[in-house]
């Protein structure tokens, strides 16, 4: 039996997504997930399994870690597992610790999601608990990284990396029922209203191309992401985008309805690890703009174009290149992007990536 433990199992990012999709394939053994905070109606129903139960230990703050990792050392001693998994740095504090309370011979693994490209962007909570990692991080049985260059940037920061192994994300591959010739109009980014994520640099890269496409128009959804929210009102707002050309839809239940109703996705990050969204739009033979952090650049591969990150120029310019590569240019570039997904992170070649790795101890 496998546990997971992750940090907030409320949150619809990349590690939340990439566990209920895990969840979900996963066949013959019960498996346990607990989460430090909660668990969502959404990630249950996405991973949509019987045979996984979810602990959720409600430590929203600091104060409510102790007590947390105390009744995580009593489920490690009930449960038993063969391993325990665990996702994003608080949770990797907390499982390391409790299998150690718990003294049992658990193997814990640390799955690390975030590259360390601009450590600026994470918030204090998240760069104090990527420090204790670090000294924690030598009692780890093993390291899964989601990416090449996480792996390389927390090697250098001082984790002790033994044992370390990168996996992909994985995606399911959805039909396609349109034809991907046509001449692109509609740039979207689907990311929450967070620093990482850089959004004025992609307001002022639209600004840009707003003054030399009439028609390109623009999209941007995640949490946050909406009129309402005077920081976003504000970014548009310096960057002189006029409000007729971008929509704000907030967070999106339907994502398959919204990367069908772009050309092009676009991504702005100051750091990541695996964008999620990259591949799931390239899974829809969508081509992608986004600037080079994490393996963003890897994944896109001949799918899209890659530019610096904080440069809106150049975000711009990479726009205009999709843009204007007329109807054939715009089709083998949606072509090259959903034969990439195909070939390199189908979601069963990643969960036997995942078994093989932890089965190894």
């Amino acid at each position: 039996m496998i546990m997971h433990v992750i940090t907030n199992f409320t949150a619809s990012a990349g590690a939340e997504t990439m566990l209920a999709r895990l969840l979900r394939i996963s066949g013959g053994q019960r498996i346990v997930v607990v989460s430090l905070m909660g668990i969502s109606a959404r990630n249950r129903a996405l991973a949509n399994n019987p045979r996984v139960t979810y602990v959720a230990l409600e430590a929203g703050t600091p104060t409510a870690l102790p007590g947390a990792i105390f009744t995580l050392t009593k489920l490690i001693r009930q449960e038993q597992p063969t391993a325990v998994l665990c996702w994003m740095y608080h949770a990797m504090i907390a499982g390391t610790i409790a299998a150690g309370l718990s003294r049992r011979r658990t193997p814990v693994f640390w799955n690390v999601r975030q590259s360390l490209d601009d450590p600026a962007s994470l918030s204090r909570s998240s760069r104090i608990a990527i420090a204790v990692s670090r000294l924690l991080s030598r009692h780890a049985a093993g390291f899964i990284y989601n990416s090449s260059r996480a792996l390389e940037m927390h090697g250098a920061y001082g984790y002790s990396n033994h044992n370390a192994v990168v996996i992909p994300n994985g995606f399911d591959l959805p039909p396609l029922s349109a034809p991907v010739s046509r001449v692109a109009k509609r740039i979207g980014i689907a990311a929450r209203f967070h620093p990482q994520k850089d959004y004025a640099t992609f307001f002022q890269a639209a600004k840009l191309v707003s003054q030399t496409h009439p028609d390109a128009t623009f999209t941007a959804a995640g949490h946050g992401l909406s009129w309402d929210n005077p920081a976003v009102a504000q970014l548009i707002a310096d960057a002189a985008l006029p409000l007729g050309r971008i929509e704000l839809q907030g967070e999106v239940a339907d994502m398959a309805g919204f990367y069908q109703g772009i050309d092009i996705l676009a991504l702005s990050s100051r750091t990541e690890g695996f964008p999620n969204v990259i591949a799931e739009a390239m899974s829809f033979a969508k081509p992608v703009v986004t600037t080079n952090v994490g393996d963003a650049a890897i994944v896109v591969g001949d799918g899209g174009i890659a530019v610096p990150a904080r440069d809106p120029k150049a975000l711009a310019a990479a726009m205009r290149t999709l843009l204007d590569a007329g109807p054939c240019g715009y089709a083998q570039y949606a072509r090259n992007a959903r034969e990439r997904i195909e070939r390199e992170y189908t979601l069963a070649a990643v969960e036997t990536k995942y078994l093989d790795f932890l089965n190894k101890i």
